[in-house]
């Protein structure tokens, strides 16, 4: 009777419960201890990912994979140093001159207000926003001005960190050249059956998402330049990245746009609605003509999933964490899924004759 006694369910989960927490907290110290180790392999990894796409279009037409991947890193550098001399100085100045004018935007904006506010006192409308409005204009200034502060001195701090962009490019390149007998190496610990599982759904769920929201982010973020320099909008390349940026992570696009228009709204609230309309116009165009031919193939997760996994990546990793905590969750909800339809239970046809061939003996 001991040998068939199986805990129920819930209580085993109710066990294991407390060791997943346990587990969770010693691995948030070590990628702590670790620092900036980890943050310099993921980057490496992303790089290695994102350039692996390029390199295995040129193969597909034939190109020897030393000379594409040859010809793809001598492109990224080329397209780094370009951004690095043209487009960085340009948002760096930009950034700088939004901290200096934003004090007479919000005084332009307090204007605005007082104006709204004595057409609706003729009108006898029952608003009145002076008592709230300014406050809520105050702090957003001074949220402003510390994360265009956070900005430079992190731009300028990466700039200061040689060592690590060294040692981010170098592991780079060892992760194109010789990632796919690591990552072989590390699915070999699995059964056949499950790692070829694994292995497919890590691969489609990052490259579906990296690829994709890459694109859907360029796309915004150029369109957005074109529009804003027709529309005159000050300070047009540093708003556009700003929304492509948010972009790139499920319902930052939303806030990147409101974000934008309000600041420009300070300035001229008519401005600041004409921007609206474009933003939310080519984003509109961009989510149901370009992303359904981009991002089909990527698992859907629920938005409540979507929220806690971004929160969760932000507080382990920042910024790498908001770029890998939706492509990771995706992950495991499909090995969860796969584990759940029995899927890893599937034993290999060849694995099963071979055990049948050993009983037989």
């Amino acid at each position: 009777m001991a040998e068939g006694f199986k805990l129920p369910r819930w209580l085993s989960f109710g066990l294991a419960f407390p060791l997943f927490i346990l587990n969770a907290w010693v691995l948030l110290g070590v990628i702590k201890y670790l620092q900036p180790l980890v943050d310099i392999v993921i980057a490496a990894v992303l790089l290695a990912f994102v350039l692996e796409y390029p390199i295995g279009f040129f193969q597909k037409r034939g190109v020897n994979r030393n000379l594409a991947t040859a010809g793809v890193l001598l492109l990224a550098i080329v397209i780094v140093v370009v951004l690095g001399i043209i487009v960085l100085p340009l948002i760096l100045e930009q950034v700088n001159e939004l901290v200096n004018i934003l004090p007479n935007w919000i005084d332009s904006g307090t204007q605005q207000l007082q104006t709204f506010q004595n057409w609706a006192a003729t009108q006898q409308l029952p608003i009145n926003p002076s008592g709230l409005l300014p406050d809520i204009l105050e702090k957003l200034s001074n949220q402003v001005q510390s994360l265009s502060g956070r900005i430079i001195g992190l731009a300028f701090g990466t700039i200061g960190s040689v060592l690590n962009i060294l040692l981010t490019v170098v592991l780079t390149l060892y992760m194109i050249l010789n990632g796919d007998r690591v990552w072989e190496g590390i699915l070999k610990w699995f059964p056949s059956h499950i790692s070829k599982q694994v292995s497919e759904s890590l691969s489609e769920d990052f490259q579906n998402y990296f690829i994709g929201q890459a694109t859907l982010a360029l796309i915004l973020a150029t369109g957005l330049t074109l529009a804003f320099v027709a529309l005159r909008v000050p300070l047009n390349l540093l708003f556009a990245l700003v929304i492509g940026f948010f972009a790139l992570f499920p319902f930052g696009t939303g806030i990147g746009i409101t974000l934008v228009s309000l600041l420009v709204g300070l300035k001229n609230f008519w401005l600041g609605v004409e921007v609206l309309t474009v933003a939310i116009a080519i984003d509109q165009f961009n989510y149901n003509f370009v992303a359904p031919r981009i991002l089909s193939k990527f698992t859907g997760l629920n938005p409540v999933w979507v929220v806690i996994s971004l929160l969760v990546g932000a507080k382990l990793l920042g910024v790498l964490g908001l770029l890998i905590a939706i492509p990771l969750a995706s992950f495991i909800k499909s090995v969860a899924d796969s584990w759940r339809d029995g899927d890893f239970n599937i034993v290999d046809k060849k694995e099963l004759e071979e055990s049948e061939l050993g009983v037989r003996s």
